[in-house]
């Protein structure tokens, strides 16, 4: 396997000191529905994986110059790129956000920017067109070209960069609304296919990326907390028509549950096993979950 493996007290060691400055606070606001994460968590996990990016991103910027040096121009800056792949409910954007903030901290005069790969989803209505609305999340129902695109003006700098923006609440693209990027230094991209390997591109997402994380944990724990986060979700939505779920909200429980593990058996747990789960092997960095959403283990690739 090209990967060290280490058990979550190993991996604590890595960076005894802890600069993240993070509050109990900002950690209630950043956390994502039904996902855990601790100031514990901060500490023995997340520091020294802001560590190690202080690390990469020493090094990426001494290549910058170095190349820059090389062909006699200056101000030779792209950003630094992290991507965060994993399944559905498994927590990755806890994680971006979680970074965010630490990096943000860690790098005051710079630019810490994110941004999640479900506004390059097509709109609901050309879902339904092309007769895939059933098939949301899996590889066909993104414009990759127009992800890729935007990529590639995010990492040559090209300026004020904007995208798509989706919404949990309404399940959709939101019409009229942008997601917009202002020369960020470092920008983290969070999606279930981010480390994906589309057929017939002569360009891959991860090409754009510095270094990527996999969120990764057992297929059933993730379904318990995919059905865990579903509820949660109709307590908040029964008092919003406007909200997806209000429909499920204000109707019968078990339906609406019977429902929800249809989805996860016929397309989320398809679409991790066929076409996430495959990626983990391209990250540079795996943090694998356990129970309650504890990250017990961490495994960095060797090369």
């Amino acid at each position: 396997m090209n990967y060290y493996v280490f058990p979550r007290s190993e991996w604590a060691t890595f960076h005894t000191r802890n600069f993240s400055s993070v509050t109990d606070a900002e950690l209630d606001q950043l956390r994502s529905l039904n996902d855990e994460v601790s100031m514990q968590d901060v500490k023995d996990i997340y520091s020294p994986l802001r560590h190690l990016i202080h690390v990469k991103y020493r090094d990426y910027q001494t290549a910058e110059f170095n190349l820059s040096a090389f062909m006699g121009e200056h101000d030779y800056n792209h950003p630094f790129i992290i991507g965060i792949a994993g399944s559905v409910a498994v927590g990755k954007s806890t994680t971006a956000r979680l970074l965010q903030l630490m990096l943000s901290r860690a790098y005051p005069d710079k630019r810490v920017q994110m941004i999640t790969t479900d506004g390059f989803l097509y709109p609901n209505a050309e879902l339904e067109k092309r007769g895939i609305l059933d098939r949301k999340g899996f590889p066909e129902s993104y414009n990759m070209d127009l992800l890729i695109h935007f990529l590639n003006n995010v990492k040559n700098n090209t300026g004020v960069v904007r995208a798509p923006k989706y919404s949990h609440q309404i399940y959709d693209i939101v019409p009229g609304v942008e997601e917009v990027l202002d020369h960020p230094d470092i920008l983290i991209v969070e999606g279930i296919n981010v480390l994906q390997l589309p057929t017939h591109e002569p360009i891959y997402v991860s090409d754009y990326f510095d270094l990527s994380i996999y969120v990764d944990a057992d297929p059933e724990l993730i379904e318990q907390w995919y059905l865990e986060r579903f509820g949660m979700l109709l307590d908040t939505a029964f008092t919003d028509p406007t909200n997806y779920y209000y429909q499920y909200a204000i109707g019968d429980r078990k339906v609406a549950f019977d429902m929800a593990r249809d989805v996860w058996d016929k397309v989320n747990l398809v679409n991790l096993n066929d076409y996430i789960l495959p990626t983990k092997n391209r990250a540079d960095v795996i943090l694998h979950k356990t129970q309650n959403h504890v990250i017990d283990q961490v495994s960095l690739r060797k090369f």
